[in-house]
């Protein structure tokens, strides 16, 4: 297991790329599809994107406006570790990211962090849901 990226939540986005981009030399990337109606950007080191800003409001008791989002972990075995966190009754939500070939799942921690196991593998047809 490593440590895939780091999402940033803020309010000013412009500004948190600026940083990131001026502090640790990384260059705006693609992002996924699914993702792009997300306000915010995705940041690379090399071709691996490594911090991903994201717009914020800052409304409500959970949403800070300025907060480190979740923590994204790179695994291996997508099929045996869902198993195991359906033997845990641990839920999840499956994301697939066919355009790069990932498949994530999102869970979270007790106490309520949310952490995101991201397994390059490409993601099955249809049928072998």
């Amino acid at each position: 297991m490593q440590l895939d990226h780091v999402p940033v939540r803020t309010r000013d986005i412009a500004a948190a790329r600026d940083f990131f981009m001026r502090v640790f030399d990384l260059k705006p990337g693609d992002r996924p599809q699914l993702v792009q109606r997300i306000p915010g950007c995705w940041l690379h080191a090399g071709d691996a994107p490594i911090v991903h800003v994201i717009g914020a409001h800052g409304h409500g008791f959970d949403r800070a406006p300025e907060a480190v989002d979740h923590v994204g972990l790179r695994m291996a075995g997508h099929a045996d570790f869902r198993a195991r966190l359906d033997r845990l009754a641990i839920r999840y939500q499956r994301v697939d990211l066919a355009d790069r070939g990932e498949r994530r799942l999102f869970f979270r921690a007790p106490g309520g962090p949310l952490l995101e196991a991201v397994f390059v593998e490409p993601a099955p047809g249809r049928d072998d849901l």
